[in-house]
């Protein structure tokens, strides 16, 4: 039970930081300095105010010093993140597969908040992690490198085949190129025979949750939905 709960809290805080990821890469700014502060008053956060889920709780939502309300974000990532360590405990224990799972589901809980508020991916993510995909299949038990490197190649070749033939045939960018990067960081964790499985979940909950949202904002076919956030859906449902 201990080791359940202290993995919990250890996913909590490393949400925590996850949110200072997601606020900050999309604007270029580091992930370390300043501390953090509220983005209305700019007054650094006190350590009592950081505890991750329970400071927002006590503090009902709202800044200390200037009552602006805090963004749920905070501690839905906070939740997903320690629900995620728990789940990877559950799954493997205390090894190196649980470790690489959990930092590989964190990095899609980062991607996937920034790709809905931004419609970016960015690269500091998803190109360091096929290189740790890769380098972590030689220690693991799940896949091989082979499996690792097929994957990379699978998962980036099939989405830039995707989207090239898309673009022959309209002369549009139907899908970013970081979706490809994506799915190649996807496939080095996961290996090959995830991709189709990721691509098929991917697509058929994007295109309901695409045709639902056109239908509501009364968009036509061009509109931009974000790609990432149902690629990594298929991807923590493998």
């Amino acid at each position: 039970m201990i080791p359940l709960l202290f993995a919990f809290v250890f996913g909590a805080i490393v949400g925590s930081f996850l949110n200072v990821c997601i606020f900050r890469l999309p604007l270029g700014q580091s992930i370390v300095f300043p501390s953090s502060h509220c983005f209305s008053c700019k007054k650094p956060v006190s350590f009592y105010d950081n505890i991750p889920l329970v400071s927002f709780i006590l503090l009902q939502g709202k800044c200390r010093n200037c009552k602006t309300p805090l963004s749920y974000q905070y501690p839905l990532v906070e939740l997903l993140t320690g629900i995620t360590a728990l789940a990877c405990i559950l799954k493997w224990g205390i090894t190196l597969n649980a470790l690489t799972i959990f930092l590989f589901v964190a990095s899609l809980i980062v991607i996937t908040f920034i790709d809905f508020a931004h419609k970016i991916i960015p690269d500091v993510i998803s190109l360091p992690g096929i290189l740790y995909g890769l380098i972590l299949s030689l220690f693991l038990t799940r896949i091989t490198f082979l499996d690792s490197l097929l994957g990379v190649l699978l998962g980036g070749g099939s989405l830039l085949l995707v989207a090239g033939a898309y673009y022959l045939l309209t002369k549009q960018e139907g899908m970013g190129l970081g979706d490809v990067k994506l799915l190649a960081m996807m496939g080095a964790f996961l290996g090959w025979e995830s991709i189709l499985f990721i691509i098929m979940i991917g697509s058929f909950t994007g295109a309901l949750i695409g045709i639902a949202v056109m239908l509501i904002k009364q968009k036509d076919r061009r509109y931009a939905i974000p790609f990432g956030p149902f690629l990594s859906l298929g991807a923590v449902s493998y």
